[in-house]
């Protein structure tokens, strides 16, 4: 079996230690992410506070922490609603074709013809809570991508002879997608899910720069750069630091998701 890269080692232990550390935020030792101090305003990086402090005094590494738990419970979240939902209406336009593939598509074509920044922010002005909101916002958001995406996977292995097989031997349709297709298409699944975490963790940060996510003073990473854009001369640490976890999670999700891809195409090859 080919070794695991070194940069898919490091990006895997640095998500690791970001999980990690948004799941045991609450017990870890860190300050309370809304507490205020004036006599620590805009403070330096130090042994005290890691990230230094932001306009108010608050603590921008625990801040940080905690904002990444907004950012995977919404990435995680809503790829997880457009990967159940565009992937089962996926398989069933592309295994039983005919009028529900029809149906199925001019569904999706609708969902694509709504701008989804337009979509999302009709979703978040409804009343309710915010965390759920944009986690369903963004779902329905990525349900016609993921959709075309499992449709195009499942017709090209219903043409594969093992397929064609298990017809000839009366195997019903349920029990064929779930033996003989369903395991060829999680892993394409996968890698895209993977794709719509990283895509998910960046669109969180933008709508809460935009005032679109969860409202203070629940700390978010868009929220904490755009409160602190008017120091970015003075204080560059409380926008860095946010912004640099940022970049590197989004990275290290897509290094594995492009490692992920290489393998199912040389298992393809190989076959």
């Amino acid at each position: 079996m080919r070794r695991y890269p070194l940069s898919v080692v490091l990006s895997a232990a640095w998500l690791a230690l970001v999980a990690l550390a948004t799941l045991l935020a609450a017990w870890l030792p860190m300050q309370d992410p809304t507490k205020q101090s004036l006599l620590n305003m805009l403070a330096p990086p130090g042994l005290e506070r890691w990230f230094g402090a932001d306009s108010l005094g608050r603590d921008v590494f625990s801040r940080t922490i905690h904002g990444f738990r907004i950012s995977f419970a919404v990435s995680f979240g809503a790829a997880a609603v457009g990967l159940v939902f565009g992937g089962a209406l996926g398989i069933c336009a592309g295994y039983f074709r005919g009028w529900s593939e029809r149906v199925i598509l001019v569904g999706v074509n609708i969902l694509l013809a709504f701008p989804p920044l337009v979509l999302i922010i009709a979703m978040v002005a409804y009343p309710g809570e915010a965390l759920l909101k944009v986690v369903i916002a963004l779902g329905i958001v990525y349900i016609p991508t993921v959709t075309r995406v499992a449709r195009a996977n499942t017709l090209l292995f219903s043409e594969k002879d093992f397929v064609t097989a298990a017809r000839a031997a009366g195997m019903s349709d349920a029990r064929l997608i779930v033996r003989e297709l369903l395991p060829n298409l999680v892993p394409v699944l996968l890698t895209y899910f993977l794709l719509l975490v990283a895509v998910g963790v960046l669109a969180e940060a933008g709508l809460s720069y935009l005032g679109l996510s969860v409202p203070p003073p629940t700390p978010t990473l868009g929220q904490m750069m755009a409160s602190e854009q008017a120091n970015a001369l003075e204080a560059p640490h409380a926008i860095f630091f946010p912004a640099g976890m940022l970049f590197l999670t989004i990275f290290a999700l897509n290094l594995i998701g492009e490692e992920i891809q290489r393998r199912i195409d040389d298992r393809a090859g190989t076959a």
